[in-house]
């Protein structure tokens, strides 16, 4: 796509850089080749730009465009049928231990081509891109053999030839252990999760290494021969962490110096602390706690406490977050967990930037990316505070709208 250098006027800038929403009232943006070359009040900006396209914002609010940093987008099939059972009183690692969670997906994932695998996934990539996304890290996990993983992997990497938007990919080998390797998780992790994830490292589908240490998956001691070998393979790693029980997962992830360790539900206090040494990012992911029906929310006031920056996504997955509304999952983390819609706002821009380790993303300052979101709204709380409601004017990546 061509890009065109853009003056950007009349509008609100949310910079998210600094302290706060770092507001602009008035302010003035300029693009150049992909880029921001300038940000700042309309009555400063330099005379340099002034050959550059002019967009009438209309007095609209800009932000940087939304990061969706924790999804399992790309699946075969549904879990509908799940979700009833769950109504009627099935417990989460009732289903799994039932042969059920994340073992059925499996099955149909393993049916499905790599143009199938695309073809399912690119209505949710829609979503995502209508509620103004510019970034989706995408997991495999959903193989649990080799050429399956493989092909998750490859048809994240198709996506961004679909769609104008830039995909991060997560091995996730270790997800969950499938019925034929029942009761030897060891071999599993021998067999097929590391031969797996040398493949895909082989092959340049992997840009970090993810793993889901919980009683029903793996525990830390077979999730750190995982991250040995991503250590081995100079990828960073993150971590489902403290969703269901505490398994001192956070402090594992943050002795590997993991981007981010994510749910964190049942995380305490020494594990926030290891956290805040590495510079952990923690992920909120409401959308599962949700639609499971926990009952213990993550400890937000102990990540304000120790300075651990938080991210918010969807956990976009068939089984235990259906959710594709990145807007919806602000809207939960403030009302589920009490969150502020500047921290919301903060955990799906700037903060899930550092989860991805994606430097030049997730604030509107020079230098950055010019992926933007144009609002219809006057100001940032907005975004977090309506339910149901897309307020998104356009989005503008790389200067084109």
């Amino acid at each position: 796509m061509p890009q065109t250098n853009t003056l950007l006027l009349n509008c609100t800038a949310a910079t998210m850089a600094g302290a706060g929403y770092g507001l602009i009232p008035q302010a003035t943006i300029a693009c150049e080749n992909g880029r921001i070359a300038w940000i700042g009040p309309a009555r400063d900006c330099p005379r340099a730009f002034a050959a550059f396209r002019p967009h009438d914002l209309g007095g609209r609010l800009v932000t940087p465009a939304l990061i969706d940093c924790h999804t399992h987008l790309v699946h075969g099939g549904n879990r509908a049928n799940e979700f009833e059972m769950r109504l009627k009183g099935a417990t989460y690692e009732e289903v799994a231990r039932a042969g059920g969670g994340i073992n059925s997906t499996v099955t149909a994932t393993r049916q499905a081509s790599v143009d199938e695998l695309v073809a399912s996934a690119l209505p949710r990539v829609d979503a995502a891109l209508a509620e103004g996304v510019s970034v989706l890290e995408i997991k495999s996990g959903y193989g649990l053999d080799t050429e399956t993983e493989l092909n998750m992997l490859r048809a994240a990497r198709r996506i961004p030839r679909k769609r104008n938007v830039v995909v991060v990919t997560s091995f996730l080998g270790a997800h969950a252990i499938p019925p034929d390797y029942k009761g030897r998780a060891d071999a599993y992790i021998d067999d097929v999760c590391i031969p797996a994830l040398r493949a895909a490292h082989a092959e340049g589908l992997v840009d970090a290494v993810d793993g889901f240490c919980e009683g029903i998956a793996f525990s830390p001691a077979q999730i750190s021969r995982v991250f040995d070998v991503a250590k081995e393979l100079a990828l960073p790693v993150k971590l489902h962490a403290e969703q269901l029980s505490n398994l001192h997962g956070a402090e594992l992830a943050a002795r590997y110096g993991a981007m981010s360790a994510e749910h964190l539900e049942y995380v305490d206090e020494a594990g926030v602390v290891a956290m805040a040494r590495a510079g952990t990012i923690a992920t909120i992911l409401p959308g599962a706690f949700y639609t499971l029906r926990e009952k213990q929310a993550p400890p937000i006031d102990l990540f304000r406490k120790y300075g651990v920056a938080m991210a918010v996504s969807t956990d976009m997955n068939p089984g235990s977050s259906p959710l594709s509304s990145l807007l919806m999952a602000m809207n939960m983390a403030c009302t589920l967990f009490r969150m502020t819609p500047e921290e919301a706002l903060a955990g799906v821009t700037v903060h899930a930037a550092r989860a991805l380790r994606l430097a030049d993303h997730g604030t509107l300052a020079t230098g950055q990316v010019a992926n933007l979101a144009v609002w219809n709204a006057t100001h940032p709380a907005e975004l977090a505070y309506r339910i149901g409601f897309n307020p998104l004017h356009e989005r503008i990546i790389g200067t084109v709208a």
